[in-house]
């Protein structure tokens, strides 16, 4: 039997590698990043990985066996027929987010986006006179000035560490990319929208992300993964962030896939001197989700913010893993990540923060709150701290708990009846993170979808 399991999941690998290397043979227009040696070197890798089990200390409270049940299949090219019309945005007014580039199961389409290239009216840029050298787009029509950049970013994923990102990169055909130049401040948010649609099979999509902010420059970026339909889809998705000295990023991730989708994200943050790097991730959606939140220091005074809201009701199951890898003096960061939990749902939250010997004066704040709303509800919850300098201010903690009954019955007692008032007190738990938001008409919306799932 063990044997049986064993080549299931050597066979679940191999047959979506075969699968990449046929995307990549068939959508060979990046060659001038050396897509093709990256793809190789990734393929060499996941061919010679594991599946992950629960036996994995990484995933322990993680059972992905029954995504080796499924036939995935990845598209080889955009064949969708997704209209604009079917798509639902994370916000009410769609001028709330007027820039948008739409992927469709991990390809660009260029006819549901408005960001176009290089042309970019009516976007407010402190310097008018560069703003062809802003870019947002798709990996195939990058300038030629950004591709030597660019190709040093990708070039990093030569390196393997984990399964399922060198699985994405075996397959990289295409990416989403934002290059800020220098000193550019880009005051309106971009809307990088990665939608999964339903295909005669169930379909597994890879996208990719590609942000730089060089030096001094500043953007903001909504994140945001959905599915048209609720069929069975696999979403193997990785963001490569990096944010120059002084230079300052937030970003919004939102999860808000299907009930029938397994969902796996890899998010890569590299903050280089002084640089200011917000991440608010907020996940919703999907029957199993993963999401991996790396951040490595790469130069001293740096500030970094995770905020985190996970919200899991009926069987789903919500795990987030995170790393702040301090390597240099003076940096700060602050992370605060939420669950709410109902039903028979479980959620998962391991927080690592390492501390080098070089990195003195750190100061790292970690807090994991999680409320549970059923007897069945579960969650695991493991702050971590690793600290080797010896003059530093770390603290972390983490609390359980569920809506009190003094609470409720105060509610009740001025007029409101029990639903109206457990969707109050579940709200204003939400609110703390939801609130932080950059933009209004995403917490809005958000804050309402949270209210329909309670």
């Amino acid at each position: 039997m063990m044997n049986t399991q064993v080549a299931s999941r050597e066979m679940f690998l191999t047959d979506l590698v075969n699968q990449c290397g046929k995307l990549g043979a068939a959508n060979s227009e990046s060659s001038a990043y050396g897509l093709q040696d990256l793809r190789d070197a990734a393929t060499e890798y996941v061919l010679s990985s594991t599946f992950p089990t629960v036996k994995d200390e990484e995933w322990r409270f993680t059972d992905l066996s029954a995504v080796l049940q499924i036939p995935f299949h990845i598209p080889q090219s955009n064949q969708s027929k997704v209209k604009l019309a079917d798509i639902i945005m994370p916000v009410k007014n769609r001028d709330d987010l007027p820039l948008r580039l739409v992927f469709v199961n991990g390809f660009y389409a260029p006819d549901l986006s408005t960001v176009e290239s290089l042309v970019l009216p009516n976007l407010p840029l402190a310097e008018p006179s560069k703003r062809i050298d802003f870019y947002a787009g798709n990996l195939s029509n990058v300038p030629e000035k950004h591709q030597a950049r660019i190709s040093d970013v990708l070039s990093k994923h030569r390196q393997q560490t984990e399964v399922f990102t060198a699985l994405n990169t075996a397959g990289l055909a295409d990416s989403a990319v934002v290059f800020v130049p220098a000193n550019m401040s880009i005051d309106l948010p971009i809307h990088l929208l990665f939608l999964t649609a339903p295909g005669a099979s169930p379909t597994m999509s890879q996208p990719h992300c590609l942000i730089i902010a060089e030096p001094g420059s500043s953007v903001t970026l909504v994140e945001d993964y959905a599915t048209i339909g609720n069929v069975a889809a696999f979403t193997n998705a990785v963001t490569d962030v990096v944010v120059g000295e002084n230079a300052t990023v937030n970003h919004v991730r939102l999860q808000r896939e299907g009930g029938e989708v397994v969902h796996i994200g890899k998010s890569a943050i590299e903050q280089s001197r002084n640089s200011r790097y917000t991440c608010h991730a907020i996940s919703l959606g999907g029957k199993i989700s993963r999401h991996n939140l790396e951040v490595f220091q790469r130069g001293e005074a740096t500030e970094t913010t995770l905020n985190g809201l996970s919200v899991a009701f009926g069987e789903q199951l919500a795990d987030t893993h995170s790393l702040i890898d301090f390597n240099y003096p003076h940096g700060t960061s602050r992370q605060l990540h939420k669950c709410i939990v109902g039903n028979k749902a479980r959620a998962v939250f391991n927080g690592k923060v390492f501390v080098r010997k070089a990195a003195q004066l750190t100061d790292a704040g970690q807090l994991s709150r999680n409320l549970l709303l059923s007897p069945r509800a579960r969650v695991d919850t493991k702050p971590q701290l690793e600290i080797v300098a010896d003059n530093v201010k770390c603290s972390h903690g983490a609390t359980v708990s569920q809506l009190e009954d003094d609470e409720l019955f105060y509610l009740q007692s001025r007029g409101l009846d029990l639903e109206k008032s457990r969707y109050l007190l579940i709200d204003a738990f939400a609110a703390e993170i939801l609130n932080l938001l950059p933009i209004v008409g995403v917490a809005k919306m958000l804050s309402t979808c949270v209210a329909i799932q309670a």
